[in-house]
């Protein structure tokens, strides 16, 4: 039996420990990557703490839902990749399903697509996890158009950056709440940023709608934030969340005929289903990428399989500036 290495977590919030364990053999319907770079989320963070209960995975285990690498072998039965093909998913980490924070994963081949050609694999292995949210939330749920206004709640992090030039892709006008020190990157990418600390809701409503409100609200904060989404969107308008836990009035988006729709990202891993519809929304987001019109925002740190806690340690005391991703295969 051969064997690879990788990055095993054995109890909640435990230690990394480098280990080698079986390498996994291709089943029907799965492709054997050679992992080169694994993306890290502020949701890896929490499944290894134990503390995301959407989102189990039993220990011990290997960590890590977003991959990029290229493809060692194909089952009999998989004609859409070859050995060679560069390519990129979210695959695993969660569900008792193999993580990313090792030197290969068999994975089901309907959640891949070929790599954008013009990204390295440490920017490929970034955008998985947030473009499919960012994308299910915008364009099969609220079904984003030319013209339309759109509000990102956090336009500067994982998944806000990504919604954010989806929108702009998509021909919206597009507005993003931050941080005043995130209003650069935010103009960056052809977004109005809207600083949240120092005006009101009502008072940036006004503003930018002359009080009407935004068409489409993208939702990325949760709890307050949500409620503020509520009253920002306009008569008729649709707010959707991907973090829309907790406890809500519904009534001022009630008052408005308004719509609401949630993104719950890993239901294809847990429960199968739907699980092609992520193959094809990064096949399109590919090919943003390759027009330009999607840039990975990476943080500038360099992780290998030796500083594996550090690359978490950076998302969990909120030093990370943009993605941090894992180098399995050093460039």
């Amino acid at each position: 039996m051969q064997s690879m290495k990788a990055a095993l977590v054995e109890t909640n919030d435990g230690p990394f420990r480098l280990t080698e364990i079986a390498r996994p053999t291709v089943n029907s319907g799965e492709v054997l990557v050679r992992i080169h770079a694994s993306g890290v989320n502020p949701l890896d963070t929490k499944i290894r703490a134990g503390a995301a209960a959407h989102a189990r995975h039993p220990l011990p285990a290997v960590l890590g839902l977003d991959l990029a690498g290229v493809v060692e072998a194909v089952a009999a039965d998989v004609t859409t990749f070859h050995p060679g093909d560069e390519v990129y998913g979210m695959t695993g980490g969660v569900g008792g399903i193999q993580g990313t924070l090792a030197e290969f994963a068999s994975v089901d081949a309907s959640l891949l697509a070929i790599k954008p050609a013009n990204l390295t694999m440490r920017e490929a292995a970034a955008l998985p996890l947030v473009t499919i949210t960012a994308w299910e939330g915008l364009v099969d749920r609220a079904k984003v158009q030319p013209g339309q206004t759109l509000l990102v709640q956090g336009g500067a992090g994982g998944v806000g950056h990504v919604a954010v030039q989806i929108g702009v892709a998509f021909g919206a006008t597009v507005f993003a709440t931050d941080s005043a020190a995130k209003a650069d990157f935010i103009r960056s990418m052809g977004a109005t940023p809207v600083d949240y600390a120092s005006e009101s809701i009502e008072g940036y409503v006004g503003r930018l709608t002359d009080g009407a409100g935004f068409d489409l609200v993208y939702d990325t904060g949760g709890s307050a934030v949500l409620d503020a989404s509520f009253q920002a969107v306009k008569r008729f308008g649709h707010v959707v969340s991907c973090l829309g836990w907790g406890t809500h009035a519904l009534a001022p988006l009630s008052f408005k005929a308004g719509t609401y729709s949630g993104v719950f990202t890993l239901a294809p891993l847990l429960n199968g289903i739907g699980r092609a519809h992520h193959g094809e929304i990064l096949k399109a987001a590919a090919a943003l990428v390759e027009a330009g019109k999607l840039v990975p925002h990476l943080d500038p740190q360099v992780f290998s399989f030796d500083t594996v806690a550090e690359a978490y340690a950076a998302i969990t005391d909120r030093t990370a500036a943009g993605k941090i991703v894992v180098s399995i295969v050093e460039a």
